[in-house]
This record gives structure tokens, sequence and C-alpha cells, in this order.
């Protein structure tokens, strides 16, 4: 049984205040000393940068699209094994999730998997008596979903206030908050949301710990952490990457633990693996795996780097804005998503590294941001050659869930496997795919080719969640060894 105090902090619509409630009250908790849980809803990978910043521990994704309902509390006890209270923030408006797919993906479908207690956050800087229309609404679209209470955000005076409250009386969903009109509250963005901890990380630190005093001196967390007790024993165990390993053909009884070198930040600690039972290959044993991260490389799931420590890979960081060189007897190079057209100019400084990934003759796995830092140039500036592409900015945003299957073999994936995932950027690649392409997209929203697999390079815009597909994780590290 799964027994850990939870909160799903969601709201009307994207844009209300969820990311500045949901850190607030992540950071104001921790502060308190609570061992506090970060969860994220749906496939962001900035928001939980800021999670993770507040409680001071990794920020972990829940989505049923990606990895499916089935796995949302298995992923949800692995990253709150040992927390006493765990605050998911969710996405977009509580009930909207993937386009066509009715709640497949939503903040609404998530906290009725987890049964847990939602607290709406209400953009009300607009309205009075009119909120009482909207909260009645939300709480009563789906009996199955539990609103617990509300955060009045954008609140301009002691009148406003006291006219909101008097209205939500009449609701019968308490008000929990109710924060004022505040600079602080507005975070700095550009192309595609938040810029991320890791581009502002000074500033990002001081705006958590401000972040962390508005909202305790705004919000009633004992009533918070009481609406959060009572949210019911969840029935299901924790996701493990041995076990995940050894049901889809693998096991590795001894991960090799993380180790960084040089400037690049060091891969967030795996949470303690179970036993996993089977037999399996050992070959991956040991293999030096580099993961891209630093400021360009902001994008990736924790889970990721669990599964490749449990497949026997050693994990190593670098930072490709800064090491010269590859990590010391790197076999695999992983390049994940994040902000490269940002530092475009600093990459292509790099030159030695650039030389060094050309010349790497071992698996890469790249996607989105490791894409464009394989092709030949970013907006006019060289970047590593390995592809026969160019990448330019665009103001044209593609962004959605994607359904794809491998189109061939490759160093990540075997070909006809059938996995979903997600696209989110502002550049174009030309060509789009290679000779070989990596994935065929199968959706209605998106039927056509993407990507490039060409000898040991597996590289396209497809974000893909590996908890999904463990044998992802086995595949690579064992192309590692070879």
């Amino acid at each position: 049984m799964v027994n850990v105090p939870r909160l799903v902090v969601a709201a009307p619509a994207s844009g209300s205040g969820k990311t500045t409630v949901a850190t607030g009250l992540l950071a104001a908790f921790a502060e308190a000393g609570l061992a506090v849980s970060p969860h994220k809803v749906g496939p962001d990978y900035i928001d939980p940068g800021y999670h993770s910043l507040a409680a001071g521990r990794p920020g972990r994704n829940l989505d049923p699209f990606l990895c499916g309902p089935d796995r949302v509390v298995p992923l949800f006890a692995h990253g709150a094994a040992g927390c006493e209270l765990a605050v998911v923030e969710g996405v977009m408006g509580l009930f909207d999730g993937a386009a066509g797919r009715g709640e497949l993906g939503s903040t609404a479908q998530v906290a009725k998997i987890l049964r847990a207690p939602v607290v709406l956050v209400v953009d009300a800087g607009a309205q009075s008596r009119s909120v009482a229309a909207l909260v009645h609404g939300f709480a009563s679209w789906d009996p199955e979903v539990r609103i617990g209470g509300v955060v009045l955000n954008q609140v301009a005076s002691d009148r406003h206030e006291a006219l909101l409250r008097a209205a939500l009386d009449e609701s019968g969903v308490p008000v929990l908050g109710v924060l004022r009109r505040a600079p602080l509250l507005h975070v700095p963005s550009r192309h595609l949301g938040l810029i991320p901890v890791a581009e502002r990380r000074g500033d990002a630190v001081g705006w958590v710990r401000e972040l962390a005093a508005l909202v305790r001196g705004a919000c009633d967390l004992p009533a918070l952490l009481s609406l959060a007790r009572s949210a019911p024993d969840l029935p299901g165990t924790a996701w493990d990457p041995l076990s995940e390993l050894a049901a889809c053909g693998a096991a590795f009884p001894h991960p090799a633990p993380p180790r960084n070198r040089g400037s690049a930040p060091a891969p967030p600690p795996a949470a303690a693996a179970g036993g996993a039972g089977g037999s399996g290959s050992d070959a991956g044993r040991g293999a030096v795996v580099a993961v891209a991260g630093g400021a360009a490389f902001t994008f990736g799931y924790e889970e990721q780097a669990e599964l490749l420590r449990a497949a026997g890979a050693e994990v190593v960081g670098f930072d490709p804005l800064r090491d010269e060189e590859l990590p010391e007897g790197t076999r695999g190079v992983i390049l994940g998503g994040g902000f490269p057209e940002m530092h475009a100019a600093d990459l292509s400084a790099n030159e030695r590294l650039r030389e060094a990934v050309a010349a790497f003759e071992g698996p890469i796995a790249a996607e989105c941001a490791g894409l464009l830092y394989l092709t030949r140039e970013l907006d006019g500036a060289p970047m590593c050659g390995v592809l026969n592409a160019t990448a330019t900015m665009t103001d044209r945003l593609t962004l959605g869930y994607r359904e794809a299957v491998a189109l061939s073999d490759s160093v990540l994936a075997a070909a006809g496997t059938r996995l979903r995932g997600h696209e989110f950027h502002r550049t174009r690649v030309e060509p789009g795919a290679g000779a070989t392409p990596a994935w065929g997209f199968t959706g209605e929203a998106a039927r056509r080719v993407d990507g490039f697999v060409e000898k040991n390079v597996h590289a396209s815009y497809l974000h893909v969640h590996w908890a999904a597909e463990p044998s992802l994780a086995r595949r690579f590290v064992e192309r590692c060894a070879e």
C-alpha cells in the first residue's frame, strides 16, 4: 500500500498560478522540516526544476499518456518513498488532457488515480461573486474529482478578498489561501515557457526562498497538510528499475553508482533500487554513459538515469558548454533536450568537444536539443556535423503528444517498437528525416517520419519517457558494451 499524504494543485486554465502555489508550498513545507516529494502532471521539464530546488529532491513527472495510467501510482510511490507529503502540480486546466482523448493525460485523471484531493488555484483578478459559479462548476463536473479547497490568486485588496470569500462561502469549498498581486509572482519566460533553473540558479534560489515566505503568509498550511493527510491509502507498489528491466528480459542485480567529473552538474542521485530476480546479460556492466547537462541541456526524466544505472551503466554528466572532452572511458552518449538555440554561439565555440563528438564511434541517443547539436549548423553556428542537416530557429511552435513506431533497428529501439512521446520546440531541421528515419508518427495529429538512424546514432525531435519502455535502457547499454 502507498500511504503518502498528497495534494494535487490544479487550476481552471493555464496561467492561473499553479507553479507559483505548488513551488511555494513545496518550499514552505520543506523549510518547516517535512520531507516533501515534488511531482508534475504531463511532459513538462521546466517546472520540475523549480520543484526540485524547492523540495531538495528530484522533481518527477506523472504522465498517463506517455507512461500509461497503470504506471502513475508506481512512479508516484517511487518518487515519494520516505516522504511525509507529496505535492503534484497539474497541467493546463484541470480537465484538459491529450487532444481528442477525453480525460487521458489530464490533471483530473491523475488526481483520480492517486485518489488525491485537489487544491484549485483561481486567478480572481477580474472577478468577484462570479468566482463561486466557476468553483461550483469545477467541483461538480466530475464527482470522482474531489476539490478540497481554493487558493485565490491576483487578489487586489482587502475589500476584493472579502467579496470573494463571501461568494465562496455559498459554494461550500473552503478558501485555503489568498495571494495578492505582486511582482514576485512573475518569473522570466521566453519562447518555451519559464527560463530553466540551470540558467538562473542564483536568482531562482532567491525567488524560491521569497516564494516560500509569501505562501507561508498567504496560505493555511495546517489546513492544507490536514487535507493532504485525508487522502486514503493506495493499493500498489513502487516502480523499480531493476524489476522493470527484468520484466523486459534483463536483470542487473548490482546497479552502478553515479559519478561526475569536471564542470558538469552531477546527475541527481537515484532512489535506492530494490532487488529483482531472473536472469539477464551482464554485458553492459561498468559501461560509461555520458549524459549532457548544463544550461543548454536541461530536459530529462530522472528515471532514465536510474534505468541506465540499473542496467549496469556508469552515468557521468558533462556540460557541452564547458567541458572540452567527453568523460574518460565514455562508451555511449545521451544528448537530451534543452535550449541549444539560446547557447548556439558558446556551443559552437567549444570546438574541441564538437570534434570529440564527431569522432565518437559509440552509440549516441539524441532528442530535440541533442538532434540540433548533431547537425552541421544551428542558425549559422557550426555544430558537431554528425548529421548532414541544418537547424534554424522559427516562429512556429511544434507541441503535442505523438504515437510513434521505430522504423528500423537502432542503438535505442528495435524496428517495430511502438511507444508514445511528445514534441516541444520552435526549431526546424532540414531535412527533417534521414534516408533511414528514426520514427514514424502514426497518430492523426502528425502522420510523418522524423529523425535519423545512421550507424550508431539515433536522433530525433521526439522526447520519450524511458520508464514507459525500459527496453530502451537495456538495448542502449548492451550496444555500449559492444
